[in-house]
């Protein structure tokens, strides 16, 4: 299958070397397309585009994997997906495997998480993919290989399973015989970590991290995950949904007709 790997972190990022190159592996024809600098953060955002934009784009070596395609694009990792899509850089892509991140995307967070919204963004093409995270920071991540790998095979299953699938793959850092079975979770309320106010001078808003210290729901993501489980979350991007009350928000919205009475 054709499959598109990308990331929030940039190009040269381990966890997207390691995805690829699993992919790759695996016998896939596989395109990297990814940011040039970090983008953490970036949700589902593709930046301020006109009528008419150019982007710098330029093909690169992945490191250690000379063979793989890559292209480096200055932009966020969902107008990554969607320039594959449009076929900017040949055959559009069946699968998007995004990531690896490290640093859990779990809880409702996974809303800003940029890893996220390059598999969310895909879905509008109609085109299934799995986001993929690890527990820890970049430098100290000793498991790409682990978690390059069960992204590959839920990429392989999403390809294989009729309709649309988007999912959420969250490892902690242990090998793979080390892992408890994969399970099913929902969206914990809170992530792995939280944002928190530091201080507020005349100028300037502190904001930092922290770790979250509180009860979280049986089955959620974010307690699952530091139970030493893979986690799998099926996630869905922008849709319309019935409302409880729709007549009576039309009729809220008729009062501010040219015909209507000033209020």
């Amino acid at each position: 299958m054709r499959v598109l790997i990308t990331n929030d972190d940039g190009i040269h990022a381990p966890g997207l070397t390691h995805l690829a190159a699993a992919a790759a592996e695996a016998g896939h024809d596989v395109l990297a397309v990814a940011p040039g600098s970090n983008f953490s953060g970036s949700g589902a955002a593709i930046g301020d585009l006109g009528e008419s934009s150019s982007i710098r784009c330029r093909a690169v070596d992945l490191d250690g994997h000379p063979a793989i395609e890559a292209i480096e694009l200055d932009a966020p990792p969902a107008l990554c997906v969607i320039t594959s899509a449009l076929g900017a850089f040949g055959e559009v892509p069946e699968v998007v495997l995004s990531g690896i991140n490290p640093g859990l995307n779990t809880g409702r967070s996974t809303l800003h998480s940029g890893t996220v919204g390059a598999v969310v963004t895909a879905a509008n093409f109609r085109i299934s993919g799995v986001a993929v995270s690890i527990e820890g920071h970049e430098p100290d991540v000793e498991n790409w290989t682990t978690a390059a790998r069960a992204a590959v095979r839920a990429g392989e299953w999403v390809h294989s399973t009729p309709g649309l699938q988007s999912l959420n793959l969250s490892l902690p850092d242990a090998p793979e015989a080390a892992l408890g079975q994969p399970r099913m979770a929902s969206l914990a309320p809170m992530g792995a970590i939280h944002t928190e106010i530091k201080g507020r001078d005349e100028e300037w808003l502190h904001l930092g991290f922290a770790a979250t210290d509180r009860e979280l729901p049986e089955g959620s993501d974010s307690r699952l995950v530091a139970e030493g489980c893979m986690v799998v979350t099926a996630i869905t991007g922008i849709r319309a949904v019935p409302l409880g009350d729709e007549a009576g928000l039309l009729d809220a919205l008729g009062r501010f007709g040219p015909e209507s009475p000033a209020g």
